[in-house]
């Protein structure tokens, strides 16, 4: 990439410990490609989107600061004994794509949802399955998809 990246990171700390190990594979793997980023945390899953959007929308009305190349959206679901998992996860998960395809962002979808914390963990951490570090290779392949197709108002 010609210039560094810079990310917004929306990350539900619900769970603080899963939400750790995500968070510190996502920055080494944005400090490894010199990208730059601010986090924001949100209450919950559910909650991401809107912090997205907010960042997006809020483009139209101040222009002077630092546009965002690329989004990470982080937390962890885990089911419970209500069909609230089910709404969570869904309407999550649409709600980003939606995003990602109306506004052409580039995000990277990092929320883990699984049955338990052992399941958690074990798709949060680094040495495991790395679902922090893939969403940040993703969000960062992305925006090199949108340079190669001068999407970018720079």
């Amino acid at each position: 990439m010609t210039d560094a990246p810079h990310i917004m990171i929306a990350e539900s700390r619900y769970y603080e410990e899963i939400a750790q190990e995500l968070i510190s594979s996502v920055i080494t793997e944005l400090d490894n490609a010199g990208a730059t980023y601010e986090r924001f945390e949100v209450p919950g899953a559910f909650e991401i989107p809107a912090a997205i959007k907010f960042a997006v929308r809020s483009m139209d009305f101040y222009t002077a600061g630092r546009r965002f190349d690329g989004y990470i959206a982080l937390g962890c679901v885990i089911r419970g004994e209500t069909t609230h998992y089910d709404y969570v996860c869904q309407e999550s998960a649409r709600a980003l794509q939606d995003l990602a395809v109306q506004y052409a962002l580039a995000l990277g979808y990092g929320i883990l949802t699984v049955e338990n914390r052992a399941q958690a963990m074990v798709r949060a951490r680094r040495q495991d399955q790395d679902r922090g570090g893939h969403a940040a290779r993703a969000c960062l392949k992305m925006i090199e998809h949108k340079r190669h197709f001068r999407l970018f108002p720079r």
